[in-house]
């Protein structure tokens, strides 16, 4: 049903991440009237390694984002796969993939979304929703500044869920997390280098993949490496009773680890800034009800094996935007298109981010041989320029790197 609208309708954004900059840009060129509000006290900076294939530069680029971004990975780029003595063979990483993503920080596109975003959109810090109660006409939100523990009720015509894979918006609005979350028995700890590793030159890379656990080293061209430790576990919940460092030296044996990955496990033990999370996806028959709608990981987190987690945020964020504009007055018609567009594309980067979980940890001694059987034959069709342009129009590549708001 189409209403009149006399004023900009307003919407609350919950999450100043990448998902949550985006959607607030998006939805101010649709002619909203935004409201960010994030839980830390500050922007926050830093962050590990991520990619961004072209669905998400498409949208960068109308979101005013793209301008702030450069590619980080090294050309050329170098990498290895190695065992712990320090043993080497040719490796496949990001920067051989035709048409690959751009590598860069998880800080570099925040800064850059932040950036773009128009100065009269409000952001609000130390701020959390508390309540959600939706009627015909708006929602009303209970907010909490977390500062001073004060609450006041705002109305809101949308609230946007962009605050990540344990989605308070969601929890409020859609029901309890383990309604949608699923666990895909995995754990990784990823963190920024402060110089380079012990044998391995700036630029390039390294992987060291063996049963149920395995370290990669992502190089960039101007800044030392970032690390990824990934490993299976039976018990989730257990994994954070400890330190990170303290479970990778754990999970990783008693054998000596080798120069390279102890080095990088005392840079974690000495680091403040580093991620160590489980692996899990959400999975939801709808991103929206009524007036609150997800994004991002708190709607699909495909998760960090599929390489399109920032892809997918800001591209949805955009195409959000996009309906809006295409639904004048009518959210459910704008909201229902928007999943319909969006869905088959998360599907299928749900679909990688499991498929993918081989490549990043291999869990068995057979799925290792597998996957060293795989690596050889990617590098054999990466290496000739006739298998490597089939590559480039495959169907998993195109999905990657359409532009989905003129798909």
């Amino acid at each position: 049903m189409t209403t009149p609208q006399t004023s900009p309708p307003r919407a609350l954004i919950v999450g100043l991440g990448i998902s949550g900059i985006s959607t607030a840009i998006a939805l101010h060129k649709a002619g909203w009237n935004p409201v960010v509000i994030e839980k830390a006290a500050t922007r926050r900076g830093g962050g590990y390694f991520i990619g961004m294939f072209g669905s998400g530069r498409f949208a960068a680029e109308r979101l005013g984002i793209l301008k702030g971004l450069h590619n980080r990975i090294p050309n050329p780029s170098v990498i290895y796969e190695v065992d712990r003595a320090g043993h080497r063979q040719p490796g496949v990483g990001f920067g051989d993939i035709p048409d690959g993503p751009w590598m860069m920080m998880r800080g570099d596109v925040e800064r850059a979304a932040f950036d773009a975003l128009p100065t009269e959109v409000e952001v609000r810090y130390a701020t959390v929703p508390e309540q959600i109660e939706q009627d015909a006409d708006g929602v009303t939100v209970t907010l909490r500044n977390t500062a001073d523990e004060t609450t006041r009720s705002e109305r809101f015509d949308l609230v946007v869920g962009a605050d990540g894979l344990r989605s308070t918006v969601r929890k409020l609005a859609f029901g309890p997390p383990e309604k949608y979350l699923h666990r895909l028995n995995y754990m990784i700890a990823a963190f920024a280098l402060p110089d380079d590793l012990p044998g391995l030159p700036r630029s390039e890379g390294a992987i060291l993949a063996e049963p149920g656990r395995s370290f990669w080293v992502f190089p960039f061209s101007d800044r030392p490496s970032t690390v990824l430790f990934s490993y299976r576990t039976d018990d989730v919940d257990a994994e954070f009773t400890k330190p990170a460092a303290q479970r990778i030296r754990e999970v990783y044996g008693t054998e000596p680890l080798g120069a390279m990955m102890e080095a990088a496990v005392q840079v974690l033990e000495s680091s403040k800034e580093y991620l160590f999370d489980s692996v899990e996806q959400a999975r939801l028959e709808r991103w929206h009800h009524g007036r609150v709608v997800l994004v991002g990981d708190a709607a699909w987190c495909p998760s960090l094996y599929s390489g399109m987690g920032a892809t997918s945020g800001i591209a949805g964020a955009d195409l959000l935007g996009i309906m809006l504009q295409r639904h004048p007055g009518d959210l459910e018609a704008a909201l229902t298109a928007w999943e319909a567009k969006l869905r088959p594309y998360i599907g299928a980067y749900q679909k990688t981010g499991v498929s993918n979980r081989i490549t990043f940890t291999p869990s068995t001694r057979a799925e290792q041989r597998r996957r060293a059987v795989s690596m050889r034959l990617r590098r054999v069709l990466l290496g000739s320029p006739m298998l490597s342009r089939l590559v480039a129009k495959s169907k998993q590549m195109r999905i990657r790197n359409e532009d989905l708001a003129a798909a």
